[in-house]
């Protein structure tokens, strides 16, 4: 059986950028470049079906920049996954861009080979933190951050709960369900319904909402193998 290549596009107004990051991906058996797009206006127009499974998006184009696409895709409740690429990354940035929709947040800078690294990791698990970015969490995440308008984590239930902490333990739909002895169905559902309740829009959010109300401790927060 054929393996399904993740299916990525870029948004970005440095031409040599894009053409260099897209050639490096093809070269690879597991992913494929479907989009590329010199601008968030143009990408906002020109797509409106088959949206890429990954979105590269930069934080700052002359032609509509990375805010206004994360905003517009976050609204249509798109089911792309957002990595945001950044040669104006600051730390004290991850917050606001996740919070905004992102599923990770990145220097322009990173090597390729760490790049494929997070696309998968962003595919499989919704989210993505770097060594540095969790020690932001431990240190000024919850302080930082303005608080979401959500629910009160008291009215999350008991199951919700179970799954928020092991969601924030990098654990897939399937272990979550073989750890709880439920369906990867009903694991979905609570995660849907855990976003409604929390008003993020990722995994990412659900990350940092349970950062900032208690549930977990940053620490306990399993990073990626790298």
């Amino acid at each position: 059986m054929e393996n399904l290549k993740i299916k990525i596009g870029i948004v970005d107004d440095d031409l040599l950028f894009v053409q260099l990051l897209e050639n490096y991906i093809n070269t690879s058996e597991h992913y494929e470049v479907v989009l590329t797009s010199t601008g968030g206006h143009h990408f906002l127009n020109e797509t409106e079906t088959d949206l890429p499974d990954i979105l590269l998006l930069d934080l700052r184009m002359s032609n509509g920049d990375g805010l206004e696409v994360l905003s517009a895709l976050s609204q249509k409740n798109a089911e792309t996954k957002i990595i945001v690429l950044s040669s104006f990354y600051r730390r004290s940035f991850m917050g606001q861009m996740l919070k905004m929709g992102a599923h990770a947040f990145l220097p322009k800078e990173i090597e390729m080979e760490e790049l494929l690294k997070v696309i998968q990791a962003v595919y499989h698990h919704g989210h993505y933190f770097s060594d540095e970015q969790i020690d932001v969490m431990r240190s000024q995440l919850s302080n930082k951050l303005p608080e979401f308008h959500s629910y009160s984590k008291d009215a999350l239930t008991e199951r919700e709960i179970d799954v928020l902490k092991l969601v924030c333990q990098q654990l897939s739909t399937k272990e979550i369900a073989d750890i709880l002895f439920i369906s990867p169905k009903t694991v979905e559902t609570h995660k849907t319904n855990l976003m409604i309740k929390t008003c993020v829009k990722n995994m990412a959010g659900l990350v940092i909402y349970a950062v900032q109300n208690n549930i977990v401790d940053a620490n306990e927060i399993v990073l990626f193998d790298k």
